[in-house]
C-alpha cells in the first residue's frame, strides 16, 4: 500500500466518527437526534434537487461536495446549535484547529484542496457556498417544521433568532427565502417560534 492510500484509508476511517455526533435537530417524525452525517448527506441530496432555484447558476458537484465535507470539524470542535450564543464565540477557533488537523491527514494536495472548500463554505461569498448555505439553513428547518417546531419550543426560540440565521438562505436562492419566511411565519403563528 502506498503512503497515499494510506493516509486516504485513514481519513475515510476518521470521518466515519462524523455519525457519532448529534445534532439539536430532530429527524422526521419526532425520531432521534440526527446526526452530522445524516445531515451532510440530506443536504448534498437536496442541493442536487434543489438546484434550479438557486439564483445563480452553479457547480452543482461542488455544492454537494461543500455539503458533505462543511461539519467534519465537528469531530473534534463539536456541534454548536444556531442559537447558541456563547458557544458561537469559541467555534471558529476551534472549528480552524479541527480543519487544520482532520483534512491534514490527507495527501497534501487533497488536504490543500478540501481545505480550500471548506473556508469558501464559511466565506459565504460564491454562488455554489451561498447555495450550499442555503442547504444548510433549510435542511433543520423543514424538520423542525416536520415535528410541530418541538426544538424551537424546547430552546425558547424566537422569530428574530430564526431570521438571524435564515434571512441569508436569499443570498443563495430567493425562491426558498419565500418557503422559508412562509414555514417561519406559520410557526410563530402556531407559537412555536417566539414573536420577538
Amino acid at each position: 500500500m502506498t503512503d497515499r492510500l494510506k493516509k486516504q484509508l485513514e481519513f475515510a476511517l476518521e470521518i466515519d466518527k462524523e455519525k457519532n455526533i448529534f445534532r439539536q435537530t430532530h429527524l422526521s417524525n419526532h425520531g432521534r437526534n440526527e446526526n452530522d452525517a445524516e445531515h451532510a448527506w440530506h443536504m448534498a441530496i437536496m442541493a442536487y434537487l434543489l438546484k434550479e432555484y438557486s439564483n445563480e447558476p452553479v457547480d452543482i458537484g461542488k455544492v454537494m461536495l461543500m455539503c458533505l465535507i462543511h461539519d467534519i470539524v465537528e469531530i473534534e470542535a463539536g456541534d454548536t446549535y444556531a442559537y447558541d450564543e456563547e458557544n458561537k464565540k469559541t467555534q471558529a477557533a476551534r472549528e480552524e484547529a479541527a480543519k487544520q488537523h482532520i483534512f491534514g491527514m490527507l495527501p497534501k494536495d487533497q488536504a490543500t484542496e478540501l481545505m480550500a472548500l471548506f473556508d469558501e463554505f464559511e466565506a459565504y461569498e460564491t454562488a455554489e457556498s451561498k447555495f450550499a448555505r442555503a442547504m444548510d439553513n433549510l435542511q433543520p428547518l423543514i424538520l423542525n417544521d416536520s415535528n410541530g417546531g418541538e426544538d424551537w419550543r424546547e430552546h425558547g426560540v424566537c422569530a428574530t433568532q430564526v431570521h438571524g440565521r435564515q434571512d441569508k438562505t436569499a443570498l443563495g436562492s430567493q425562491t426558498l427565502f419565500e418557503v422559508v419566511d412562509s414555514i417561519i411565519k406559520a410557526n410563530v403563528e402556531k407559537g412555536n417560534i417566539k414573536d420577538e
